[in-house]
C-alpha cells in the first residue's frame, strides 16, 4: 500500500502545471490534432507531437525562493549570456546615466518562460517599447528588440531594473503584474511566448555571483547579492578590539 501510494506520487508529482496563458494555445492544437486525426491520421500523430510540445512550452513549475532580503535571484530560466559591469540603463528604466551592472539570461524554447521578481519591493515604474525581432542572443537585442521593462524599488531603497526582451522567435510579451504592485522575491511577474531574453540591470554596491555560461533557475538561483555596511559602532568596536 506504501509503496503504491509513493510510486502514484512519484508520476503524480511528475507532471508540471500548464499556466493559465497556455490553455487557448494547448486546447487549439488539441481540437486540430482531433480532426486530423479523424482526416488524416498520420498528420494527427504529428499534431499530437506539436500539442504536447505546446503544453510543455507553457509549463509552470512551482519555485522555492531564498528567504534572505539581500539576495537577488533570476529572473527567468535559462543560460547566464552575459555580465557587464559598466552598463548605462535604458531610458525606459528611468534610471539615470550612471553606470550599472548588466546580468541576462537567455532563454531558449525548450527552457520555462514563466519571469519571476528578482526582489521584493514595489513597482516603481513599468514601460513598454515596441521594436524588432532579432536574436536575442545578440547584445544590440538590448536596445532594438520589442521589451518590457520594470524597475523594482526594495524595501532598502535600491532599484532593480528588469527587462524582458522578445526574440526571434518570440512575438508576444505578456505581464502579470501594473506599476505600483507589491512584489515577493520569486512571484510571477510576466510570460514571454518562445525563445528570449531577460536583462537584469543592477545598482552599485552589489556582488554579482553569477557566472557566464551557467545555467539558471527563475526564482531559485542567485545571481548577486546586495553589500551589506557594517555600522559604524561595529567598525569602533573592531578598530578598538585591533
Amino acid at each position: 500500500m506504501n509503496d503504491r501510494h509513493s510510486l502514484l506520487d512519484t508520476v503524480t508529482n511528475s507532471f508540471v502545471p500548464i499556466h493559465g496563458d497556455g490553455y487557448k494555445f494547448v486546447f487549439g492544437a488539441a481540437v486540430i490534432t482531433l480532426f486530423l486525426f479523424v482526416l488524416a491520421p498520420p498528420l494527427g500523430w504529428i499534431s499530437a507531437f506539436f500539442t504536447a510540445a505546446c503544453a510543455y512550452f507553457f509549463r509552470d513549475p512551482e519555485r522555492v525562493t531564498p528567504d534572505r532580503d539581500d539576495l537577488i535571484v533570476s529572473a527567468a530560466d535559462g543560460t547566464v549570456a552575459s555580465v557587464l559591469e559598466s552598463v548605462t540603463p535604458p531610458r525606459e528604466l528611468a534610471l539615470g546615466t550612471d553606470p550599472v551592472t548588466r546580468v541576462s539570461v537567455f532563454l531558449s524554447v525548450l527552457n520555462v518562460h514563466i519571469i519571476r521578481a528578482p526582489v521584493g519591493g514595489r513597482v516603481i515604474h513599468a514601460a513598454y517599447v515596441p521594436g524588432t525581432f532579432i536574436n536575442a542572443e545578440l547584445d544590440k537585442a538590448s536596445e532594438e528588440n520589442e521589451r518590457q521593462a520594470f524597475v523594482i524599488e526594495t524595501e532598502e531603497g535600491q532599484k532593480v531594473g528588469v527587462v524582458m526582451i522578445a526574440g526571434l522567435v518570440a512575438r508576444r510579451i505578456v505581464t502579470f503584474i501594473d506599476d505600483g504592485a507589491s512584489l515577493a522575491a520569486g512571484e510571477r511577474i510576466g510570460l514571454i511566448r518562445f525563445g528570449s531574453r531577460v536583462d537584469l540591470y543592477l545598482p552599485d554596491g552589489v556582488d554579482v555571483l553569477g557566472e557566464v555560461g551557467q545555467t539558471a533557475i527563475g526564482g531559485e538561483t542567485v545571481l548577486a547579492e546586495f553589500v551589506r555596511k557594517k555600522p559604524a559602532a561595529a567598525k569602533r568596536r573592531k578598530a578598538r578590539s585591533a
